[in-house]
């Protein structure tokens, strides 16, 4: 389900309506068939959670913020943020999220195509909270995310009986 037709604002896929609380995951990525690729991977891995897209840093930054298109967007639980977004600006919103401590609590996960750019990430300073390698797999993303102990109880996933 997209909330808005353009391109330029975020996408909220629900996959299931449990009636529990899903986390809400916000993935940053900038390539439309990355993206296409995570929410299958997802709906095909029965993960039952809200993800919300945005697809540069300056929408990334505007959703956390909770301003203008994204005024009334949801706090998310954890970011999935490319570390190759477009001109280096995944380095912006690590830099954001560092700066203020409001923001302390939601766990980045960068995602990334080889180790390279981990040890680019982290020679400059911007260090997300966990790694993932790029084409996600659902089940290392749970693995990361239980990792978060908070964050685990809230996981919402169908019982392989449900999977289809």
């Amino acid at each position: 389900m997209t909330t808005d037709p353009s391109e330029t604002s975020a996408d909220r896929t629900t996959v299931s309506d449990t009636g529990a609380s899903p986390i809400v995951i916000l993935l940053i990525e900038a390539n439309h068939g990355d993206v296409r690729l995570i929410r299958e991977r997802f709906v095909d891995a029965g993960i039952l959670n809200d993800l919300h897209v945005v697809y540069d840093d300056d929408e990334a930054l505007d959703f956390i913020h909770q301003r203008g298109n994204y005024a009334e967007a949801p706090t998310p639980d954890v970011i999935l943020l490319d570390l190759k977004l477009p001109g280096g600006r995944s380095e912006d919103v690590l830099a954001t999220l560092d700066d203020q401590s409001e923001f302390d609590r939601i766990p980045v996960i960068g995602m990334t195509n080889s180790s390279t750019e981990t040890d680019i990430a982290q020679s400059r300073g911007f260090d997300p909270d966990a790694y993932i390698h790029k084409p996600l797999d659902p089940d290392e993303f749970l693995d990361v995310v239980r990792e978060f102990e908070w964050l685990d109880p809230l996981l919402i996933r169908k019982s392989s009986s449900e999977t289809v």
